[in-house]
């Protein structure tokens, strides 16, 4: 059953711990709770110089815009995202979209959603969150960061899922993409505006989903 984008409700993970080391993780039921990727999007929404090129993804707005710098450079509306809604913390087979900041880290144009933008997520701010809520475990954290060295890029496999980009509709249907959020986690757009949204980013791109 689909869920009309009015009328998700949008939930966050109530306070996750912000400055634990590994070390301390068996002490993090003593500590207050951060949410880490909130403290994150608090400064995402500043262009990191001049004339960088960037993506703000709004979920409550069904928005995705494209900056250059302070400017705003192009407007696509309405955009899907998860059918779980958007949450700083996301858990496999969930359907929700990831808040944060994120880069775009590859491209797949024989993707069935006819352009497929990958971003790295999970990041290592959702990673501590995860081992700070108990997500992870300490090994899974470990284990996490070890892939990350290893591949330049986080795992796709783990408990946090994976497989976060931008896409376009591919064989969706467009009314039901004009009426509700549908994906598994991403964010959809029509294949036109996809197509348009190619052309602007590339390898790096920052998008900040908020």
């Amino acid at each position: 059953m689909f869920l009309h984008r009015r009328r998700f409700l949008v939930g966050a993970l109530a306070c996750l711990a912000a400055y634990a080391t590994p070390a301390s993780a068996g002490f993090l039921e003593e500590i207050a709770f951060v949410d880490l990727v909130e403290k994150q999007l608090a400064d995402a929404l500043r262009p990191r110089h001049p004339d960088e090129l960037w993506v703000l993804v709004d979920d409550k707005a069904s928005t995705l815009d494209v900056y250059r710098g302070h400017d705003r450079i192009e407007h696509f509306a309405p955009v899907s995202l998860g059918r779980g809604g958007a949450q700083t913390q996301r858990i496999r087979g969930g359907s929700v979209t990831p808040m944060g900041e994120f880069r775009v880290n590859r491209f797949n144009y024989a993707s069935r959603w006819h352009i497929f933008m990958g971003v790295d997520y999970p990041t290592p701010a959702h990673a501590r969150m995860a081992l700070q809520s108990g997500i992870y475990s300490q090994q899974d954290y470990e284990e996490y960061f070890d892939y990350y060295r290893r591949h330049g890029g986080p795992p796709q496999n783990t408990v946090l899922g994976g497989a976060i980009g931008l896409h376009g509709l591919g064989d969706a249907d467009p009314e039901v993409h004009k009426r509700f959020n549908w994906t598994q986690g991403c964010v959809a757009m029509t294949d036109t505006q996809v197509e348009r949204l190619d052309e602007l980013v590339g390898i790096g791109t920052r998008i900040v989903i908020r």
